[in-house]
C-alpha cells in the first residue's frame, strides 16, 4: 500500500465508511448513521435545543428551516500526522435541498479521537428530511504545515494597504 493511511473504526457493524464516488473524486462521501441514534438539533437563534431519536427500522431526521443538526456518521478515524479532513457540503444537497454547512469547510484534526459528525443547517423554507445512509457531505483530505509564530515588525509590501478591498 502506497501513501498515507487513515485508520478507521466502525462504531456499528453496518456503518459506512467514507468512500470516493470515482477514481478522480477529491472528496470522500460521508453517510449519516441515524439508526437508533439521538441527534442534537438547535434553532439558529440558539434559544432552543431538541434531541430527536432515529427509529431502528426507518431512521430519519426532519429539520425545520433554520435548524442546525450534528449528524453522526457511525465511525471514528485517525488521520496521518500533517493531515486534516475538510468537511464540505455536497453540491447537489446545497442546490436541490438548501442544506449548508454553517462552518464550511469544517475541519477534523488528525488527533480527533471521537465519532465523526457533520454540522448541517436547513436553509430552505419548510422541512427537510435526512434519512439513515444518506450521503450528507464529503471529506477532502488536505496536508497542512504548522509554522511557528515569531514576534517581529511587519512592514507593508509595495502599496498594499487598507484591508478589505485594498486591491480594487
Amino acid at each position: 500500500m502506497n501513501g498515507p493511511v487513515i485508520v478507521y473504526e466502525r462504531l456499528f457493524r453496518d456503518a459506512r465508511v467514507p468512500v470516493r464516488a470515482t477514481k478522480e473524486s477529491a472528496g470522500h462521501d460521508l453517510f449519516a448513521y441515524l439508526k437508533g441514534r439521538e441527534v442534537s438539533v438547535c434553532s439558529v437563534s440558539g434559544d432552543s435545543e431538541r434531541r430527536q431519536c432515529g427509529a431502528v427500522d426507518d431512521a430519519s431526521l426532519v429539520l425545520r428551516a433554520g435548524e442546525v443538526a450534528l449528524l453522526p456518521l457511525g465511525f471514528k478515524a485517525m488521520l496521518p500526522n500533517g493531515f486534516e479532513a475538510q468537511i464540505r457540503m455536497r453540491s447537489s444537497w446545497a442546490f436541490k435541498r438548501g442544506l449548508t454547512l454553517p462552518n464550511a469547510p469544517g475541519t477534523i484534526d488528525a488527533d480527533y479521537p471521537d465519532e465523526w459528525m457533520v454540522m448541517i443547517r436547513a436553509g430552505a423554507p419548510g422541512e427537510t428530511a435526512i434519512r439513515h445512509g444518506d450521503r450528507v457531505a464529503q471529506a477532502v483530505m488536505a496536508r497542512y504545515e504548522a509554522p511557528l509564530w515569531q514576534e517581529g515588525r511587519v512592514a507593508p509590501v509595495g502599496d498594499r494597504v487598507g484591508g478589505f478591498g485594498s486591491t480594487g
